[in-house]
């Protein structure tokens, strides 16, 4: 709901680093890939209970997130970074409850599968607008600076991480969190719908 707003900031703040990063001859792919690792290490982190690990795992992907897009400015974006990219992302954030699902099954893996089961409503709602959006040379909206076709949302990538970082600070509350945002995302996936429905008439 609110990246767009915030992607001038994110910008200004990623620019040094990527810039070093440029010279250094480290391409944007090779962030993505070094971020996705970062993320995949959260799950195990979650799942021992290990939760300030595991928010740092989260955010350090987040960062890397960032600066493979601000390197890939500077470099020239591709279409295998910008592949790269988005799929990386939608899986890591499906791992992330199943982390907390792993690390209590009796209470997290019932709120967590919903959850996972909200993030494909968002996730393929977000893709097929973007695959008829190209081919229809649909302008790109908010995000020019995005690799593919960006549709916003109630639920976004700012609001996924705040909720993911509210989990491992509040870990007992875990099923509350993913129940209401599920809920959020599933208007998202509605919203997206509708878009579609209407923009592609």
């Amino acid at each position: 709901m609110i990246d767009a707003p915030l992607q001038p900031l994110l910008r200004a703040v990623l620019h040094p680093p990527a810039v070093l990063l440029a010279r250094r001859g480290i391409g944007a792919d090779a962030i993505s890939v070094a971020g996705f690792a970062v993320g995949l290490l959260a799950v195990p982190a979650l799942a021992l209970g290990w939760w300030s690990a595991a928010l740092a795992l989260i955010l350090a992907n987040r960062i890397l997130d960032g600066l493979d897009g601000a390197v890939a400015r500077l470099h020239g974006p591709t279409d295998r970074g910008a592949f790269l990219d988005i799929a990386l992302d939608f899986v890591f954030y499906a791992l992330v409850p199943v982390g907390f699902a792993l690390a209590d099954p009796a209470a997290n893996a019932l709120p967590a599968a919903v959850l996972i089961a909200a993030f494909v409503g968002t996730g393929s709602s977000f893709l097929a607008f973007a695959a008829v959006a190209a081919r229809r040379s649909t302008p790109p909206g908010r995000f020019r600076a995005k690799g593919i076709h960006y549709l916003g949302g109630l639920t976004e990538g700012f609001e996924t991480i705040a909720v993911f970082a509210a989990m491992c600070l509040f870990p007992d509350h875990f099923p509350a969190l993913a129940w209401v945002f599920a809920a959020a995302c599933g208007v998202t996936t509605l919203l997206r719908w509708h878009q579609g429905w209407t923009t592609f008439r």
